[in-house]
Order: C-alpha cells, then structure tokens, then sequence
C-alpha cells in the first residue's frame, strides 16, 4: 500500500517520513571508491526542507539528514490551510510551479470577471489540498535534490529510492518516540557524541535557541502539556523533551541495554513508558513498526478506518506503546 493511502487527517495530524538514496553515489558524506565528497548536499536538503514547509501547511516537527537517507516529522496543519485566502493560495502554489495563465493574470493584479474568478477557485481548491499533502511536499523536495544531484554528477536517472516511507503517529506516546529516534539519527550512528553537535538536524537548532530561552520560528513549536485550552503546538514542555533527548543520547553512547539506575526523566512517567522500553524505540523505531504506531487500540480504529486489515507491528504496540491497564 502506498504512503498516500496511509495518510488520514482523521487518525492524526502527525507522520514520520523517510527517503533513501538508491544511487551508489551519496546523498551525502565521502564515497570511499571515488574520494569525492558529497557532505554539502546534506545543507541542499536542510535548505530546502526548511523552505518548503514555509510555502506548505505542514509544519516540522523534528528532522535529521544523513548520509544515505533523511527523516522528517511532520504535522499536517489543516486550520492553517482552510484560512488562507485565494491570494494567499495562489501566491504559495507559484513558490512551487508556474501555475496558469489565469493564476498568472491574478497574480499580476489583472481583473477577472466572474466566470474566470470561479474556475480559479475551483483550481485553488485543489492546489490548497496539495498544499497539505504529504506526497506532495515529499515529491517537490525529492525532485528539487535530484535534479540538483544528477546536474553536479553529470547523469540522469534515479537518485531516490521509489516511495518515501511514512508512519502514521497516532498519539502523543508514539510521537515523543518517533521524534526522539529522529533526533538522535547521529548519535545512534556515531557521527556524533551529543544532540548539539548533531550537524543536520532540529534537535541542534532547538537546543541553540533554548540556550536564548526562544523556539525556532520555522518549527512546530512545544506548547506545554495537554490541557484546556491548549494552545497549538506539541504536547509537551521543551525542557522535558530536550532533557528526555540528553539523557537517551547519553543511555544510547554508553550502550545502555539493561539496568538503568540514573535518575530518569520525568516526561517518561507522564507518557507511561518504562525505561528500557524507551531506549529500545531508541534503536528500533523504524524497524519495529511500519505504518501505524501508537497504543494498540488506537491502530485498531484506524485500521477500521482506513480499511485494513491489520498492521505490522501490532504486537509491538502493544507491548511497547500501550499504557499499563490500572485497576
């Protein structure tokens, strides 16, 4: 089943996505055959990540970019699309592709009578629901870099292996997990000793602006944990997540599998997760689930809404992503 298919507002807003790289060459990083070195093309993807989810509704919950492949969590933000205006969709669509002559006439500030006016509603509606389409910003990313890559290469052909991959994040367990794993992409591969110095990725920019008190403008912000009225943003206090990532970083250096005995983060108790479970969605998150991730109950219902069967993984929902049953 395709990514698309897997990809439904009503089950959540909230989707880890990976591309890989299908060339010998790299994406990024040093090929050893050759001597040449492809490190720069890991700012062409940060580069433009950043600036696709400033033209889409879609927000970056965290990324790291590596040397063969790259991960981003997104969050789908429909409110944000419903409210733009027509100028507002026309004006982002054309940040993207050339649009229509009639779009072109609009931009231009040319008057429309109303026949036109309406066919470019009727066009804006669907490019609005481009605009916050996965597949869609997955599909301009991924060109753009190929096209770059294949002109610095000389070549034609495939740079991207087929799809991107996406897991479906269906609740707030799931997505401290998944963005964790995310964060600590380098440190887990060894490219790097701590979040900080992870080159590439949101957890660096994140901890560079708390050391200043702020959150980056250009990512989905923490707002604290659930409540009434909650604001829009992740579930969770920033200094809970950062002190969650530092401390799994640590546990994941020292190669840490069986007892942990410092003192442990108080984000895990509130998310109901028991340590060494934590530290195995550390190393496995990827690996271990596939399509839909969360409490087991909650990738029933959506695989009762999508129409599926059953998902991979589900066992290991249950036993690593369900809160304790308390009587």
């Amino acid at each position: 089943m395709g990514a698309g298919h897997l990809i439904s507002l009503d089950a959540t807003p909230y989707y880890h996505c990976v591309s890989r790289c299908v060339r010998r060459a790299f994406l990024c990083g040093r090929d050893e055959r050759t001597g040449r070195c492809f490190e720069h093309r890991r700012q062409w993807i940060e580069d433009r990540l950043l600036e696709l989810a400033g033209v889409f509704a879609l927000d970056i919950c965290a990324y790291a970019v590596m040397s063969n492949h790259y991960h981003v969590v997104l969050h789908i933000n429909a409110a944000q699309a419903e409210a733009w205006t027509l100028r507002e969709v026309v004006d982002r669509w054309h940040q993207l592709c050339k649009g229509s002559p009639l779009s072109q006439r609009y931009a231009h500030n040319e008057t429309l009578n109303a026949a036109e006016l309406a066919r470019l509603e009727e066009v804006a509606t669907e490019w609005r629901a481009r605009l916050m389409d996965i597949s869609w910003f997955m599909r301009m990313l991924n060109e753009s870099i190929a096209k770059q890559a294949n002109q610095e290469d000389g070549c034609t052909g495939r740079f991207w292996e087929g799809r991107f991959k996406s897991q479906a994040l269906l609740d707030e367990r799931a997505l401290a997990a998944c963005m964790a794993y995310v964060d600590l992409n380098p440190v887990r591969a060894k490219m790097a000793d701590t979040p900080e110095t992870s080159d590439h990725t949101s957890i660096q920019r994140r901890i560079a602006a708390a050391r200043d008190g702020k959150q980056p403008q250009e990512f989905f912000p923490f707002a604290g944990n659930p409540r009434e009225p909650m604001p829009i943003g992740l579930p969770f206090r920033l200094q809970d997540y950062l002190e969650l990532v530092d401390w799994s970083g640590r546990c994941l250096r020292e190669d840490k599998r069986g007892a942990i005995d410092e003192q442990l983060p108080p984000i895990l108790e509130r998310l109901q997760i028991d340590p060494r479970y934590w530290l195995y969605l550390n190393r496995n998150f990827e690996s271990r689930f596939k399509s839909l991730v969360g409490a087991a109950h909650l990738v029933r219902s959506a695989c009762e809404q999508l129409g599926k069967r059953w998902s991979h993984g589900i066992r290991d929902c249950e036993r690593y992503l369900s809160p304790p049953i308390t009587s």
